[in-house]
């Protein structure tokens, strides 16, 4: 006689049981990658010239968001976290003249408290003048209106004293940066993450990386596989 196998038989799941599992697998996922999203890191690209020669434009960069912000999947709301930024660190931020706008990526030059100066082309932090290998141009005040529109009227007037949690930023590209000599401090709440690497870099029309310009977008990437030699292959995995 041949002994009784203790094993049941495997249940065959039903086509609506399979496609319940295949959805609540995927929500899952689709959870998780919403909670790292909002809170370790994103993906951000560059979209204008304020930070040459250190980001160019087409730049796209990894954002670590830990220890400096935590956004709540589905929502605007985020939370200030414990970290705060180094001088002559580079930072993600709202733009403290519109949080609506999309957001601004520039160096930290002044901490609060430090009193900032621009003369003789340069930057002065409390009376000594910053060693910034990484500019190109020179450092200049804000003319009163150099930029039409909202922040005519609003420039620094130096030496400038940064006020408490509020940071004094700059792009590298000093002649063409909109930033704080223009439209003042960035609060500490303002701040979102820092990059921590570039994983590609495409030579497109500035125009591609407009917000809301998908069309050109897509051209420019479907222009990076046919034509390779758009790719800033150098650039590819620069950790900061």
């Amino acid at each position: 006689m041949k002994a009784s196998s203790s094993k049941k038989p495997q249940e065959k799941l039903t086509t609506e049981q399979k496609i319940r599992r295949e959805i609540i697998a995927w929500f899952w996922v689709g959870l998780v990658f919403l909670l790292i999203n909002g809170a370790i890191g994103q993906a951000r690209v560059i979209p204008s010239s304020s930070m040459e020669k250190t980001l160019l434009i087409g730049d796209h960069l990894i954002m670590s968001r830990i220890g400096y912000d935590a956004g709540i999947p589905f929502t605007d709301i985020h939370v200030p976290l414990w970290r705060n930024p180094k001088r002559q660190q580079i930072i993600i931020f709202k733009p403290p003249f519109d949080p609506n706008q999309p957001d601004y990526v520039k160096r930290v030059i002044g901490l609060p408290g430090d009193v900032v100066d621009i003369r003789e082309g340069s930057v002065w932090i409390n009376g000594k003048r910053l060693e910034e290998p990484y500019t190109t141009g020179r450092s200049i005040p804000a003319s009163p209106g150099s930029y039409e529109g909202a922040f005519t009227g609003k420039e620094r007037v130096f030496p400038f004293t940064v006020p408490p949690r509020c940071y004094f930023a700059m792009g590298d590209n000093r002649q063409n940066s909109l930033d704080s000599r223009f439209w003042g401090c960035v609060p500490r709440e303002n701040i979102i993450g820092t990059p921590v690497m570039i994983y590609m870099s495409l030579d497109a029309p500035e125009n591609a990386w407009q917000p809301g310009n998908l069309g050109a977008r897509f051209t420019a990437y479907v222009n990076g596989i046919l034509h390779p030699s758009t790719v800033r292959w150098r650039r590819l995995f620069h950790i900061f």
